[in-house]
């Protein structure tokens, strides 16, 4: 039985080294290195793209009305708990 488990695994671990040497030789080397310093890029894009955050009416009106309704009703927070 240890026999046929070893030809096994020795089977497998070169029918796994045949695949990647094939895909080595498909795909070429990937260079993961950017080819400058990205971050003084992305605070300009983030520092042009950020408008004054506005928050519309009906947004207030909604969190007044949570709560006015957790005040009155404080085991809500426990069904709202329950949901998240």
């Amino acid at each position: 039985m240890k026999a046929g488990n070893h030809l096994k695994q020795v089977h497998l671990k070169h029918d796994e080294e045949e695949v990647r040497a094939v895909l080595r030789g498909a795909l070429p080397a990937v260079d993961t290195e950017p080819p400058r310093d990205l971050w003084p890029a992305m605070l300009r894009r983030m520092e042009e793209a950020a408008p004054a955050a506005r928050v519309p009416w009906y947004d207030w009106a909604l969190a007044a009305g949570l709560a006015t309704v957790v005040l009155f009703f404080p085991k809500v927070l426990l069904l709202f708990a329950y949901h998240l």
